[in-house]
């Protein structure tokens, strides 16, 4: 997803996504909506939140952050 369309769902939430990240925004996002916080940090490619839409941008993020 790129960063404008996260941004105004930021901004649907009550979050102000000054110049945050990527990662930043949609953990304030997961955090609001009462979900894990957790975008990003399945480095090994696991995770059990099936449902949960941010789940192709996190684990390609999450193995760059590898890189």
């Amino acid at each position: 997803m790129r960063l404008e369309e996260i941004r105004s769902i930021a901004k649907s939430h009550g979050i102000k996504p000054g110049k945050h990240s990527k990662a930043e925004l949609i953990k304030s996002i997961q955090a609001n909506e009462g979900n894990f916080d957790c975008f990003a940090t399945a480095y090994d490619g696991a995770c059990d939140q099936m449902d949960c839409c941010w789940r192709e941008d996190c684990f390609e993020t999450a193995q760059g952050e590898l890189s």
